[in-house]
């Protein structure tokens, strides 16, 4: 629901980022940023500037745009958005103000990115997604540490990233509530006279070929339901290491696509003639990715195929999973180097803070001209939520 009066009644709300890998902490902010609103314009950070503030990205420029307009929350995508969120941006895309979690965002200088719009008061903060980051994700790749094996997988949290900054690291695991899902899902039921169209997967780091997949399976009917394989299953056929995400966090990446109408959550691999008749599917999609037999044998499309519901789809896009992890394998050093300077500027940032506020007992002004000066006062707020109660503001 709008918080405010937008122009011509129609509240315009703007979010940007550099949305690389995008899961579905990226989508809960834009979800969240398009409740305070009607509508949704995001902004995408260019390569080069985010190479410039915080190393390179895994995803292209190109890449993390598709993948945005992908989400279902999103009206409009503004390519090579600034690093810096300006009043300026603001007034050109008629956005009422701007929307972003509550953790920090920095430039390689050390400045809040968002400072120009807090001064202005055009500024709304939601809650971050605890248990998930770009950081982390690339962290798991790097180590390829993931549980993947055994039937508590589901409930058991990947072992993750080890930062220093309390903004960095992901304490806490991920936990799906009936709740999350419902905010993720649109509740919408098929018409008896939709055409229902199945597919399944790992859907492990979705992926701009994921999204091209799913985009031209919903074009064979009206309604797509995806069936995500349990985390037990995907290790079994993807080996050592896989997936990366486990399958809750896999779960809600599908959901947010806009492609997507409804999930099966621990799908099984073979597609039983009981599974198309419960599900009332129409044609089951598979992508042209070579596939297993299963368990005991046997084709796991045998009965959509028998029955003549089975269609090959060439998605046009080789993306896959193991190609994202290669890209982060081949430029490990780079993007180790990444995280700890991303790290490092973060902690100066705690430091300063710390300088500058109550510590200890010792109270210290906060708002002097240091602050003021690098758009940092704003912080301090933040800070409370990631320092265990020893810093307090002034």
């Amino acid at each position: 629901m709008s918080e405010v009066n937008g122009r011509n009644g129609v509240v315009r709300v703007w979010c940007d980022g550099c949305y690389d890998m995008v899961h579905f902490g990226h989508a809960n902010n834009l979800r969240q940023a398009k409740a305070l609103g009607d509508y949704l314009v995001v902004g995408v950070h260019t390569d080069e500037e985010i190479t410039q503030h915080k190393g390179p990205p895994v995803f292209t420029s190109q890449e993390r745009y598709k993948m945005v307009r992908g989400i279902k929350w999103v009206d409009e995508v503004v390519e090579g958005a600034p690093y810096v969120t300006t009043l300026e941006t603001l007034d050109a895309y008629e956005c009422d103000f701007c929307v972003h979690g509550d953790d920090i965002t920095l430039t390689a200088d050390g400045i809040d990115t968002y400072h120009l719009v807090k001064t202005a008061d055009r500024y709304k903060e939601v809650k971050r997604t605890a248990g998930v980051s770009t950081t982390d994700l690339v962290g798991r790749m790097l180590t390829m540490t993931s549980q993947s094996i055994g039937d508590s997988d589901v409930t058991s949290p990947r072992p993750q990233y080890k930062s220093r900054s309390p903004y960095t690291t992901c304490s806490s695991q991920f936990l799906l509530t009936t709740q999350k899902i419902l905010e993720f899902s649109e509740g919408r039921q098929p018409k008896p006279t939709d055409r229902i169209v199945y597919v399944d997967g790992a859907f492990d780091l979705f992926h701009p070929g994921h999204l091209d997949f799913l985009e031209r399976a919903r074009q064979h009917g009206d309604f797509l339901i995806v069936g995500v394989h349990p985390d037990h299953v995907v290790s079994w056929y993807k080996g050592y290491g896989y997936p990366i995400m486990n399958l809750h966090e896999r779960v809600l990446s599908v959901l947010a696509c806009k492609y997507v109408d409804e999930v099966v959550i621990g799908a099984p691999y073979t597609v039983t003639g009981d599974m198309l008749s419960q599900l009332r599917v129409h044609t089951v999609c598979r992508g042209l990715a070579p596939v297993l037999p299963d368990q005991d044998g046997r084709d796991p499309y045998l009965e959509p195929k028998k029955q003549g519901r089975f269609k090959l789809v060439d998605s046009g896009n080789s993306t896959t999973t193991e190609k994202i992890v290669d890209r982060i394998v081949f430029h490990r050093l780079e993007f180790e180097r990444r995280n700890h300077e991303k790290e490092n500027k973060e902690l100066k940032l705690i430091e300063l803070l710390q300088s500058e506020t109550t510590y200890n007992g010792n109270t210290v002004d906060s708002n002097n001209s240091h602050m003021k000066n690098n758009g940092n006062a704003a912080l301090c707020r933040n800070l409370l939520k990631h320092s265990n109660g020893s810093l307090r503001t002034s």
